[in-house]
């Protein structure tokens, strides 16, 4: 079981208040990610929640038990950092050991959490080496191992592959994905990145200045978010954001419009402009077109097979079935 339940939690540090009264439920077996620009307040909660920061107001219960002065030990949770923190001097058998050995666990037992950890996470190989002799992915997954073998009511990630390269940050996305639908464990990641949200989650937290803006599935953010910062937070490359007379025609102070649902033309179109920089990916080529009737250039998305010059002159026309109305409070209009 790994229900974690947050009412009312507050947390200030000294007379600032980081993290205003919120609500939130966080479901047994759930992948759920907290994402948001730094200093947004992500890791404050996930911290609060692991107990290594006291909250200032409110409670936290685990499995139905009130766990909000419960010492971190023994919340039943298992913590795996942005920093591998592994002995240099142990082996990863005995690494991943360590926790059970504080704990007193017995040595069969040990072993058989070792076993099953390290078939779980391709390490069975490497059991006998230390750290120094293991790629970067590979001690992350050392420290997820050192995790697992306590035996968790849920996992808190704090962006454990920031320190990654983009080509391992990927395998190890889909490695911690893998590793929760073979466990079924309640995951709490943390991370900037919205494209490790998009991937990963089964439900999103947006959080901003401490306050939560919107909780739901990637694919709930994504074709319907609750306001402008969620819609220009969440996507790759972000929604187009457009104020001025174009909106005020959909009665609207801004409307958004994602890249993919923009068509481009050398012929005709809605909004006449010129083509600056363009972004070839293969499969997809993603157009920076400057319009008269916006201050802030355009991103298009478009095939791979499409080339355009610099300075081309172009016509866009969004799609008005998934074109998003905000109101001057930003919040999304129906």
């Amino acid at each position: 079981m790994g229900r974690i339940v947050l009412d009312q939690v507050r947390k200030c540090f000294g007379d600032t208040e980081v993290i205003p009264p919120l609500d939130l439920t966080i479901e047994d077996g759930e992948f759920t990610v907290f994402v948001g620009p730094s200093g947004c307040g992500k890791s404050t909660l996930l911290r609060l929640i692991a107990g290594l920061e006291d909250t200032t107001d409110g409670h936290i219960r685990i499995d139905g038990k009130d766990a909000t002065h419960v010492p971190p030990a023994k919340r039943g949770l298992a913590m795996v950092f942005q920093s591998y923190a592994l002995y240099p001097h142990m082996s990863v058998r005995k690494n991943i050991a360590f926790p059970m050995k504080m704990a007193g666990v017995p040595e069969d037992e040990q072993k058989r959490r070792i076993d099953g950890a390290a078939a779980a996470l391709n390490l069975t190989d490497y059991l006998d080496r230390r750290p120094g002799q293991l790629s970067g992915g590979q001690r992350q997954r050392v420290a997820i191992g050192r995790a697992i073998v306590r035996e968790p009511a849920a996992f808190l990630f704090d962006e454990p592959l920031s320190n990654l390269d983009a080509a391992l940050r990927v395998g190890m996305r889909l490695e911690i994905s893998e590793l929760h639908k073979r466990l079924a464990t309640t995951m709490i990641y943390v991370t900037h990145d919205q494209v490790e949200a998009m991937t990963m989650a089964d439900k999103i937290v947006v959080l901003q200045a401490g306050v939560i803006e919107q909780v739901g599935s990637p694919l709930e953010l994504y074709r319907a978010p609750r306001n402008t910062f969620v819609a220009g937070f969440i996507g790759s490359p972000k929604m187009n954001l457009l104020q001025g007379p174009e909106a005020a025609k959909h009665d609207a102070h801004t409307i958004g419009t994602r890249p993919e649902h923009i068509s481009i033309s050398e012929t005709e179109g809605t909004w006449a402009g010129t083509v600056g920089v363009s972004e070839h990916l293969g499969s997809d080529t993603f157009f920076h077109v400057k319009c008269d009737a916006f201050p802030d250039p355009l991103t298009v998305r478009a095939g791979g097979e499409l080339s355009l010059s610099y300075g081309s002159k172009v016509f866009l026309t969004p799609d008005p079935a998934h074109l998003h109305r905000f109101g001057a409070d930003g919040l999304r209009l129906a």
